[in-house]
Order: structure tokens, then sequence, then C-alpha cells
């Protein structure tokens, strides 16, 4: 499938997935240098996405951080024509539900609308969120479910024909290297982890460079790693960047 079919599947249900993207030894090296954060952030408890599901922002040390994971063209193209040229990397996080996890009410992100005034306004898209498990992620696993078509309907008129059974949620598995692109206002929820390995879903935000808000807490990039990019990579990262230590 190329990018003309992703992004008119895209533009359709509100999301696609790009099959094999990113390559499986960088994911590999994120999930063994995350893993200890992961499992140190679980054993604390602090559950905030609901039972036993767990969301805290990522470190941009490497290995947890790869460039490739920003920078990819299949994604930017799409994100590109989708919000143009003037895109920015925003939010840098990880959703993992654990064992004991349930299915969350189906429900949108960034639940604030652009105009408080219209909330069911339409508007062209000025968000976008990319994912990508550090697993594979089976139906055992808890993949993400997605009410096709719901990004483009008013809000309480999509609710009621997901609640109804009129529009039905797919579930999204997704394989090592797959990346889903989605539009955060599909409805959409967890579903239960039914397995003893937590399901790290890494999910970055591209937004049109004029949008701001602070939905999520995010890391600061360090110094080293920041000046280790080129350029244009760092036109595409709004990101807090760590002051250099002092001698």
């Amino acid at each position: 499938m190329g990018a003309c079919d992703h992004f008119d599947e895209l533009s359709k249900n509100g999301f696609c997935v790009l099959r094999r993207r990113l390559p499986a030894p960088l994911i590999e090296a994120c999930r063994d240098g995350f893993w200890p954060v992961l499992l140190a952030h679980v054993a604390r408890g602090e559950a905030n996405r609901g039972p036993c599901r767990y969301f805290l922002p990522m470190p941009f040390e490497r290995p947890c951080f790869a460039p490739e994971f920003f920078f990819d063209e299949g994604v930017l193209e799409i994100a590109r024509r989708e919000m143009g040229e003037r895109i920015v990397a925003d939010q840098w996080g990880c959703d993992a539900p654990v064992r004991g996890s349930e299915f969350q009410d189906v429900h949108v992100d960034y639940r604030r609308p652009l105009f408080a005034e219209l909330p069911d306004l339409p508007v062209p898209a000025y968000m976008l969120v990319a994912s990508f498990g550090l697993i594979d992620i089976t139906q055992a696993h808890g993949p993400i479910e997605i009410a096709p078509g719901t990004h483009k309907m008013a809000r309480d008129a999509a609710m009621a024909a997901v609640r109804a059974g009129e529009i039905a949620v797919e579930s999204v598995p997704l394989g090592l290297g797959d990346v889903l692109i989605r539009h955060p206002w599909a409805l959409h929820r967890g579903t239960p982890n039914r397995t003893d390995t937590p399901r790290p879903l890494l999910t970055i935000r591209y937004v049109r460079e004029w949008y701001w808000d602070n939905s999520r807490e995010v890391n600061a990039i360090p110094r080293a790693v920041w000046e280790s990019l080129t350029a244009e990579q760092r036109k595409l990262m709004r990101f807090p960047v760590a002051e250099r230590p002092r001698a």
C-alpha cells in the first residue's frame, strides 16, 4: 500500500497502519533501555489511565530515543499532506496496560475543542498521533480499538452511533515496526491486557506549528542529543531542551 492509499484510508476511517515501517533493531534497543523504567513505574502502582493502565513521558536518552522514530519520511509525508509543511512534534509518551486492565470507555483524545463556542465546527486536522509498540501487540495484549469514520462526525452523534452498535469499533493489532497514524477525534478505547507482559505503545504527536497545549507531560531533550540533530530535525521538535551542565 502506497502513501496515497494510506492517506485515503486515514481520511476515510480516521486511522491507517504503515506495516513494518520502523527498523526492528531500533525498537528492540529502545525496549531494552526503557523496560527497567517502565517496570519501576508499574511497581509504584501509579496507574493514571484507569485500573492497571499507565501513561508516562518517554525519555530522550538513547537508546529509548532514536531520530528514526520522529523523522520517518513515510509518516511525515502523511502528516504533512494532512496538515501542511509547517508541523512540529510536541509529545512523546508511552501507554502501557498490564494484567488487570479493563476496557476503557469509548472516548476521544484532547477533548477540548479548538473553538469552545462551536465544539462541533468542522475544521481541518491540526493534530495527528503516530504510535508503535515495543512488542508485537496481539489481541491478548490489549490493542487499541477505533470506530472508523467518527472523526468526521459531531461528537454526540458519533458516541450515540457507537453505543447503539451502528458503528463497530475495530481492533488494531500491531506487529513490531508497524506505525498506527490516527486522528485523535476518532472514537477509540483501550482494551484489557490479558498477558503477564506490559504492553508499551509509544506515541508521538504532530501538530500544526501554531497549535500549542500542555495536555501531556513531556521530558526535556538532553543538550547533547539536541546538538546531535540536524537543523531541519530541530525545526520539527518542540520540546524543552535541557540546559548545558555548568563546569
